[in-house]
Parts: structure tokens; sequence; C-alpha cells
């Protein structure tokens, strides 16, 4: 290809609405561009990259036994309804309707559309196992689209389904996914990290994420890891053991009785009032789980991770309870009090949730519903709950306790690539897809899920291998292997030198651009850094002594060369990319 033709666009400035590293550099380098909100074009450049990285899925997905197939973009509200997540999986369910009415939606997701196939297609146990997998197009409503590529609207993904006869089988190919999955990071140039997740909308009983280690913003999750052990998991899902705290209050009070405490709205300001530390206060959160109000309990100085609070409730949606919601549940209980003074005594008829660390505390400070008092030397018998429930609802934090081998945990931040799900009967009884097992029986499926997000993986990449020139794409995934450039197009032996370069290696198989432009030697070399081109040949006023320039993007390393060595040597290079 020649840059005179290759149909790309550079900018000088980074978008205005560009957060992360991967947008600012997939943008400005003429990779994609918007349309709308959470919606993108992908560009010639952009299309040979995700190309690349599918058909390395592909490879591996075929390797590992599973089978291409191609689903429906668009799926009918029956299948959702089978399944019951027509009405549970959220306002990110694009729903739609057609000329004759019919309600469909855009799928997020093939967990429904799989299974019927399934159902129609096996029907004996000598049928299974089976791995089905596709890649195409999926869309989210999601409702704040931001971060480029990684958290669009629409995006590419690869997503696979697998089904046995059982447990043992699946957790078979729940490892054989596991292995081929860190064979596809590995050969897209991505250091990834496989840690316990929580399974979201998909469901099923365990599930791992795929994160890429990156100390950019991008970074969605906190991953939660052990120097010591295997231990890993991100936030949503990680559990750890509390380093010994004072828990009982009892040196502090020594009698249960209500004080004034005016004006200490939050728990540094009671607990500077009182003089205690935080470990001594109960804090009381109120949220909104998919409409209803559930009261949360926690020690004062940890905080709640809401997916794990969102999941012992068993909802779908949550958040935090605005003013006006909390004044309207007080008035309701016959109280009028402001946040920061909020308990669960007297709190009937609301859900309340506490976390494993309430059970510790003794002679404890609490909220009573009384704006500036607080009920001090207290315990749970004398708060009157009959209706609580514990669970671990606690976010961990940086130096807890390893739940495996006992050492101090990290943290880090991670960039969710893929993920593995255990469904187990999750969509197979309620859909009532089964198969005649040995004995005559009809058996549901014991499914598993397997996703990689292609676009992801692809922005994943970039925020993982740039500089401040641009991007330094590992070559397996790069939109082409090698830019040749003449300094001057106007000089008749650089030329000459750089247009066989340029056909002797196409003639090998090598993906190859020359720079034909008619522009300045630092447009081009500015231009070539930042659509991130893996090597650079550059043929310039040393080629009269026999030599040209060889620059490897991401080590910048320069060497000078003799043409045809180079040739040989980029030739040998792309012959071992896996």
């Amino acid at each position: 290809m020649k840059m005179s033709k290759l149909f790309v666009q550079t900018l000088r400035e980074f978008p205005s609405d560009a957060e992360v590293v991967s947008h600012k550099m997939l943008a400005r380098a003429g990779y994609i561009r918007k349309l709308t909100s959470g919606v993108y074009n992908f560009l010639p450049l952009m299309w040979r990259v995700l190309k690349k990285i599918e058909n390395i899925v592909r490879e591996e997905m075929d390797a590992a036994g599973a089978q291409e197939l191609l689903m429906p973009f668009v799926q009918p509200k029956e299948l959702w309804e089978e399944s019951g997540r027509w009405d549970a999986y959220g306002k990110e369910l694009m729903r739609l309707k057609d000329r004759h009415d019919r309600i469909m939606c855009l799928g997020p997701t093939h967990e429904e559309v799989i299974t019927s196939i399934a159902r129609d297609g096996l029907k004996s146990y000598k049928q299974l196992p089976v791995n089905l997998y596709q890649i195409q197009s999926k869309f989210r409503d999601e409702v704040r689209p931001r971060y480029g590529l990684l958290r669009g609207r629409e995006f590419i993904m690869k997503d696979a389904y697998s089904f046995d006869t059982d447990e043992a089988g699946l957790d078979k190919e729940y490892e054989n996914m596991a292995k081929a999955y860190k064979r596809i990071f590995d050969r897209c140039g991505l250091a990834t990290k496989m840690v316990q997740s929580d399974s979201g909308a998909i469901g099923g009983s365990v599930s791992h994420e795929f994160m890429v280690i990156t100390d950019t913003d991008a970074g969605e999750n906190d991953v939660f890891y052990c120097d010591s052990c295997d231990y890993s998991a991100n936030s949503n899902h990680a559990v750890s053991k509390l380093q010994p705290a004072l828990v009982d209050g009892k040196d502090y009070f020594n009698k249960t009785e209500i004080i004034d405490t005016p004006n200490t709205h939050s728990i540094e300001e009671l607990s500077e009032f009182l003089k205690i530390p935080s470990t001594l206060i109960l804090k009381t959160l109120v949220y909104i789980v998919d409409k209803t109000p559930v009261l949360a309990l926690i020690r004062a100085d940890r905080a709640v991770e809401e997916t794990k609070l969102m999941n012992s409730v068993g909802g779908i949606e949550i958040r935090i309870a605005s003013s006006a919601e909390i004044a309207e549940i007080m008035a309701d209980k016959g109280f009028d009090a402001v946040p920061g003074f909020i308990g669960p005594k007297g709190m009937k008829g609301i859900r309340i949730i506490a976390d494993e660390t309430v059970k510790d505390m003794k002679n404890f400070v609490v909220g009573i519903n009384i704006t500036d008092k607080h009920q001090v030397g207290a315990n749970l018998s004398d708060l009157e709950i009959d209706n609580i429930e514990y669970a671990d609802i606690r976010l961990v934090e940086a130096g807890d306790i390893c739940p495996e081998c006992g050492k101090p945990l990290l943290v880090t931040k991670g960039i969710e690539v893929g993920n593995i799900f255990k469904l187990g009967t999750k969509y197979s009884k309620p859909m009532n897809a089964v198969f005649t097992d040995v004995n005559g029986e009809m058996k549901p499926y014991v499914m598993g899920c397997y996703g990689i997000g292609i676009s992801r993986t692809a922005a994943a990449a970039v925020e993982a291998h740039y500089d401040e020139y641009g991007i330094k794409w590992p070559i397996a995934i790069a939109p082409y292997h090698v830019v040749v450039i003449p300094v001057s197009t106007n000089d008749e032996l650089q030329m000459t030198t750089a247009t066989k370069i340029y056909e002797d290696l196409q003639k090998s198989g090598v993906e190859v651009v020359l720079d034909d432009r008619d522009e300045r030697a630092g447009v081009k070399f500015k231009d070539a850094d930042l659509i991130g081109f893996p090597y650079r040949i550059t043929v310039g006023k040393t080629i009269t002594e026999g030599f040209v320039e060889c620059k490897v993007r991401e080590t910048g390393e320069l060497t000078k060369i003799k043409p045809d060595e180079a040739v040989e040597k980029l030739i040998e290079i792309v012959k071992n990319i896996k």
C-alpha cells in the first residue's frame, strides 16, 4: 500500500472528548471516527487490526475444538422471556419494534439464541460436548459511554458457548478455554491476569476475567492480588481477612445512652467529635436496589462494594439513595433524620444487609434517626433489628490479608479483555433445553460461556503499548508490519531504492507501506510514529554509502543496514510471528 492512496487522516490534536490514551491515539492516528455517542466507524487501519485479532482468536478457538457459527444481531422478545431476562436485564438492552409490532432487541449477548439452537440440534449425550462460537457486533445501551472503544455502545465480540452432560465436563472445558485465552492474549502482545470476578447479568456460579494490567486512567477495575500465592480478583468479587482493629468500645463508653452530636454529618466529624476511632462507629447507608430501599450496615472505616450488595439482595440495578428519597423513607417511618444520623433501629419493612464486620462490633456508636443525636455504647441487641441479614458487602483495600495465604494484598488497575463463566443450567432449565442421557433420562445441558472483546483488545493493546509520539503496535496485530520512507521523493536514488525494498517485501508477504508523499521527512516520521508501524526503513542520504536506517518502534533502536539485509531481516521477523 502506498501512503498517498491509504485512507487515513491524522489529526494535529487529540479530540476534545477523548479521556484515555487509546481513545486519543486511535482517533488522532486515523483509526476510528465517532459517529454518535458510544458508536464509532472503524476506518481501514483499524479494520486491519481487528481482523488480525479475529484471526488469532479463530485459530486458537478452532485449535481448542470450538466450531464457528454466526447468529442474528436482532433477537425476539420471546426467547428472552423464556430465560427470564427480558425484564431483568435492565436498560442496557435496546428494545425495538418491527413494522408488524413484533418486539425485538439488539443483541448485547447471545445466551438465549445459542440455547435455542442447541435445544433444536443437540438431542443426545452422544452429540456432546460441543463448543460453538461467533465473532459479531453487539449493542449495549450504556448509560454513559466513555473511553472510546473501551466502553462504547456498539462493539465487536467473540462469544462462545459450551454444552456438556455434567459439571465435570464443564470444568474440563472451562480449563480448556482458560488456556486458549492465555495463548490468544499472548499472541496479541498482551500480558493478562486471570482474576475471579462477578458474573453480572450473564449469571452463573463461577466466573473469571482476563485483565490487562495498566497504570493508565483506562483501568476500569481495581484488581487485588497476592504476590505470595495465585489469588487475584477484581474489586467486585475480592474478599479478604481484616487486620485486627478496635471494635469494642467498652473503654470509651461505660453505658448505653443517647447523646448530642451536633453537626456531625460525616464519619470523620463524628469520630473527631467523640474522640474515637472510626472502627467503633456503625455506618448506615441507604441504597435503592431495583427501585426498593435497602439499608447497608458496615463498620465505618470500610466502604460498601455496591455489586456485592446488589448480589446479596438479588437485584439488577443499584444506586445510592438521593436526599429526597431518604427524606421520604424517614417520613414514612415516622422520623425526620438527615443523612449522617440514620440508623437501623425502627426501620421495619426495609431490608437490612450487614457486612460481616458488624458481627464483631460491641459498645459502638450508631445513628438513631434523630438529627444531631447518636447512641453510644450500643450493641445489636439494643437496636431491636429482627430482619438483619449478613453478607460480605465490603470493598477490599490494599493491605488487607489474602484469604488464601495470609499475606497482604496488593492492588493495581486492569482493563477487562475477556471473561469466562460457568453457567450451569441457568439457561437450559428455564428454556427446556434438554438431551437424553445414557440412561434414557432427559437432562438440561450444563453450559459455559466465554467472551473476548475484539475491539476492546485492540484498545487495550494501545493502552499497554504507546509513548508520547503515538502507538507501538505489537507486530502480530499491527495494521502493517513496516513503513518505508524515502526522505526525498525528488531524489531518484532514494525513490528507486525505497520502491525496490517495498516491492521485495510485498512479494515476500510482508505487509508494507511506502510513504511516497511529497512531504517533509519530519511529517512522515511523525505520522509513522503516531500510526505505530512496528518497523520503519528510512532511505536517506546514507544510501549513497549503501545503507538505509532501520528503526524498531517499540524500543526506538536505530541501525544502519544494507537494503537487501533489511529486507531479509524483516522477512524473517514476519515469518516468526505466531
